[in-house]
């Protein structure tokens, strides 16, 4: 059984509960979810599900260049959402953090999100 390593970048906000950002087993990265942290001040950022998306995928970054990969090492991803009806608006910027394949992914509507975001996004990446 391969290593398991937990990784905790020093460029991450911090977590909000009792987990690590991610683990990696073998050649596999599990990244927890991310939710749109500020890494500079820990709090929600406002905005619209564009500007919650943009911090998610920016944490979600964060973690990739950490363990020197990028989004087009993503096999995987899930989406939760506080509103499918902001489902288009959170694509549009979803897909500039995707180029050429885009990974797997599901997308699922939930009651609440951690600190009451609007999204939270966790991602499985290949070495």
């Amino acid at each position: 059984m391969p290593n398991k390593v937990i990784i905790k970048p020093a460029q991450s906000p911090a977590a909000v509960g009792p987990y690590n950002h991610a683990v990696r087993v073998g050649d596999l990265l599990f990244c927890a979810g991310q939710i749109p942290i500020d890494p500079g001040s820990g709090n929600l950022i406002a905005g619209d599900i564009q500007a919650q998306t943009e911090r998610v995928l920016q944490n979600v970054k964060a973690i990739l260049d950490d363990q020197k990969l990028t989004f087009a090492n993503v096999v995987k991803s899930t989406v939760f959402m506080t509103d499918l009806t902001e489902f288009a608006a959170m694509n549009e910027v979803y897909a500039k953090y995707f180029t050429g394949d885009f990974p797997a992914r599901s997308t699922i509507q939930v009651a609440a999100l951690p600190k009451g975001a609007r999204v939270e996004i966790e991602v499985v990446a290949h070495f």
